[in-house]
């Protein structure tokens, strides 16, 4: 079993695109801060896929800069730069996305405290 998990910032809009047979699929980038050599802070790049309603609630309420938790296993697909090097990128599909991130008060997202994770719900709701 290969199971990611991280924490980090997008790096720009995340997109949102339906494929032929109608699936929407959002992809997006997070970077992941760690220590470099001589303690200079470096980050690590993963390209995000989030598939069907999951994306569609990424692309919904995620931004740029704004702070996830992202769970799903990665692939690492190797390819050619235009200068020729062999290049990495890993890639993530995500299984579990957590908006982290305070939400902008303005936005009409779901009531859900990112801190706690508990979710507000009526007694409608409960089955007994």
């Amino acid at each position: 079993m290969q199971k990611m998990q991280m924490i980090g910032n997008l790096t720009r809009d995340p997109e949102l695109r339906t494929t032929a047979d109608g699936t929407a699929v959002c992809n997006f980038t997070v970077a992941v801060n760690k220590r470099g050599q001589n303690g200079h802070p470096e980050a690590d790049y993963f390209r995000v896929a989030a598939w069907r309603q999951l994306g569609e609630r990424c692309a919904q309420y995620l931004a740029k800069g704004r702070k996830v938790y992202v769970e799903g296993p990665l692939t690492v697909r190797l390819y050619q730069a235009n200068n020729g090097d062999t290049k990495a990128e890993l890639n993530v599909s995500a299984a579990q996305v957590e908006f982290l991130s305070p939400r902008d008060r303005s936005e009409e997202a779901p009531r859900t405290d990112a801190e706690s994770g508990y979710q507000e719900v009526s007694s409608e709701d409960v089955p007994f």
